[in-house]
Formats: structure tokens, sequence, C-alpha cells
């Protein structure tokens, strides 16, 4: 089965987490993961400036893991990333801003590829949100 996985919250929130595992067991069930959109306060966990307390997982990095350990198509919705300062170089200096904050291997995009995500899946999974 295909999935594509939409996640909408923080990396600090539960719901992170759980989406995380989820896609953890879907490939580890043999099953693939057309791409992960991340879009709210799920843009976050794309960012390469928070820094995780020591005594705390760091859910931003097992994603960032993730992705780059199965080759995931990750994306991050752009309008939901530049609102929230996660800029990639090319961002960055459209904005005059001095450092860029996208962590490898995200690529800012947009919400286009959630709806063609949708279409290649046979199951989008959403987690957190309003």
């Amino acid at each position: 089965m295909k999935f594509a996985i939409a996640l909408f919250s923080a990396p600090h929130a539960p719901s992170s987490r759980r989406a995380l595992r989820f896609a953890e067991a879907v490939l580890a069930g043999g099953h693939e993961i057309v791409r992960v959109f991340f879009y709210q306060d799920g843009v976050y966990s794309a960012a390469s400036t928070p820094v995780t307390p020591q005594d705390e997982w760091d859910t931003a990095a097992a994603w960032s893991a993730l992705v780059r350990d199965h080759q995931l198509d990750g994306v991050v919705c752009i309008a939901a990333a530049l609102r929230r300062g996660v800029l990639n170089d090319e961002e960055a200096q459209r904005y005059e801003r001095d450092a860029a904050s996208l962590a490898k291997p995200w690529e800012l995009s947009g919400l286009g590829q959630l709806h063609e995500a949708t279409q290649l899946a046979d199951r989008l999974v959403c987690f957190g949100g309003p």
C-alpha cells in the first residue's frame, strides 16, 4: 500500500512523534511512503535552528534521519515555512535574511505537492492540526 503523510503540528507535540512512529511502521511493514508533507506548525520539524534539550527526544532530527535514510520525498509547505521563518538558501536571499534555516534533506514547495501526493497514494494520513 502507498501512503502519503501530512504533519500539521510542531516537533514537540505528541502527534509529531505518533506520525513518525506510524511512518516507521509503514516502512517496516513493506509499504511505501510517496511523500511526507509538513504544513502549518509541522514545518518547524524541518528547521535547522531549534535546539532540543539534552533530556528530550529530538523528533525533528528523527524525521530528518527517516527521510534521508529511506530516501523519502520530504516536502515543506513554502507558505507556512516563510510565515514561520523556515527558509532555504534561495528564499533567504530573496527576502534578504542573514541565513537559511531549512534542514537537509527537506525541500520547500507548494500545497500542490500535497494534492499530488493524495493522487499518488492509496491513503493520506494526517497528524495534528487545529
